[in-house]
């Protein structure tokens, strides 16, 4: 069998964070060469006689002691005494939260980190994956059986058990984050066919939208940042991964629509701002943030449309979200609807100081245009067109304010994957009081709001940008015994 493995090297031990993971660039990149040359001589010259394989790079940590440490950030430490691990992929685009995750872990517990392969198999698919140059054919295109000569991803390595709470430790040895990295891998790929935007684009804050009218307000924003010396915005990249640097630069139309156009305004330290439209349903709510949190944001933010349930409410009325009824129902199985999905203080903060100063109201008077309530998130867009009484009647117990059919799936997988999360929709219809979404009525509606609107989730967005890492990742979102990475 021909393998790429530790070759009998133990692995070394670090307490420098960034040397640590400058040797686990060099274990992944030689993983990765060593799989890249062997398949394309495989495809070449055809396939050898045994077995080719190499393994993802792991950190390790190890402890003994019961002290406690200061437990007031919610990351950075192990709960318990013993042996800890995770494996690694992408360490060139994770180097900055590796770095910052193992200085923690190296700091508050005054020991060393182990650096070395891991027992799990690379899948030749996600070696490959970064150079185009490369495909990997679909099974029985090939002359001989991929599965014979390379491994292929393993349902086993790519799932949500960690983050759902329900992961049993293998040997003993407890996880340090909370996705594998065959897991990783799987929504690196997922991301860049679904947005039309590779991975490393992304920014720190996440905003989602259902609707693309959008998209040109976020575009028409991004260029007046670029031209503006002082914004420290340093591109804008949109679908396709065309990127440009200056207001006036032409964007080439993309080879492809793709399902969740996304675009990104970047900043040099990633804490600019993404734009995702989602599109419309809550099943494309949770692919997006299935995989957008592998890259472990910030914060997301859903800023989109919704049905006003209240007499009281106008078109083009703010709903700050502070609960959530969840009839979506494509998280059931990973996140019981009994779970309570809670406002998170510091995110509604955020978003209220961004209504007040983009509106110019403040206190009372903000109540005049912005209701602060239950979203209730629904599963069937044409939910009017049934016997209303049951849905009524759970909607009105539930002191449900507005209907979407996105947010409480974004919010519910923000406390799932513990990243921040926040929901301020405008109203854009009444159906319970006749007020349709009509063409027309649509039309003068998306042309006054969505320029406020948006620009109401971006300035929330750098609000908390300028806050403190610790306060945003806030234990509410931390389980009994979490991982030491964030």
């Amino acid at each position: 069998m021909i393998t790429l493995t530790q070759g009998g090297k133990a692995h070394l031990e670090f307490d420098d964070a960034k040397r640590a993971v400058a040797h686990l660039k060099v274990l992944y990149n030689d993983a990765v060469q060593f799989l890249s040359d062997q398949f394309m001589a495989a495809m070449t010259d055809g396939p050898p006689k045994g077995r080719i394989r190499a393994y993802y790079p792991e950190i390790r940590f190890t402890t003994t002691s019961y002290s406690r440490v200061d437990t007031r950030l919610s990351f950075g430490h192990v709960p318990n005494p013993g042996t800890y691990a995770t494996t690694v992929t992408r360490p060139d685009l994770f180097e900055s939260y590796l770095v910052q995750q193992i200085g923690l872990l190296i700091a508050n517990h005054d020991q060393p980190v182990e650096i070395g392969y891991s027992d799990t198999p690379m899948p030749v698919h996600f070696a490959v994956a970064n150079d185009t140059s490369i495909t990997v054919p679909q099974q029985g295109a090939a002359s001989f059986s991929m599965r014979d000569v390379f491994d292929v991803p393993d349902l086993s390595n790519t799932n949500d058990d960690i983050v759902n709470g329900v992961y049993e430790p293998v040997n003993g040895i407890a996880p340090l984050a909370p996705f594998t990295a065959q897991r990783i891998d799987y929504s690196l790929a997922r991301l860049t066919h679904y947005t039309a935007t590779q991975p490393h684009h992304f920014q720190n804050h996440v905003l989602f939208t259902n609707y693309q009218f959008y998209v040109s307000e976020f575009e028409a924003y991004a260029r007046a940042q670029l031209d503006d010396p002082e914004s420290g915005y340093t591109s804008f990249v949109s679908t396709g991964d065309a990127e440009i640097t200056k207001g006036d630069q032409v964007l080439p139309d993309s080879p492809k629509t793709p399902q969740m156009p996304t675009y990104h305004l970047k900043r040099a330290d990633g804490g600019g701002i993404t734009l995702v439209n989602i599109g419309v349903g809550p099943s494309n709510a949770k692919t997006a943030t299935d995989h957008i949190a592998v890259l472990r944001p910030h914060a997301w933010l859903m800023v989109g449309h919704c049905a006003g349930l209240r007499n009281s409410q106008a078109l083009g009325d703010f709903v700050l979200a502070h609960g959530y009824l969840r009839e979506d129902h494509v998280l059931d199985n990973d996140l019981p609807p009994w779970v309570p999905i809670p406002a998170l203080a510091e995110i509604q903060i955020a978003l209220e100081t961004a209504v007040a100063q983009v509106t110019k109201l403040e206190g009372y008077e903000l109540k005049r245009i912005m209701r602060t309530g239950t979203v209730a998130t629904h599963d069937d867009r044409n939910w009017e067109l049934r016997d209303q009484r049951g849905p009524v009647q759970r909607l009105s117990q539930s002191r449900a304010v507005a209907l979407d059919m996105e947010s409480a799936t974004i919010a519910a997988n923000g406390y799932r994957f513990r990243v921040p999360y926040g929901t301020l929709l405008c109203v854009s219809d009444k159906p319970l009081h006749g007020e349709l979404k009509l063409p027309g009525m649509a039309s003068d509606f998306y042309k006054e709001q969505v320029a406020r609107h948006l620009m109401i989730g971006i300035r929330a967005m750098e609000h908390l940008r300028d806050m403190p890492l610790e306060r945003i990742h806030s234990r509410k979102l931390r389980a009994f015994d979490e991982t030491a990475f964030l």
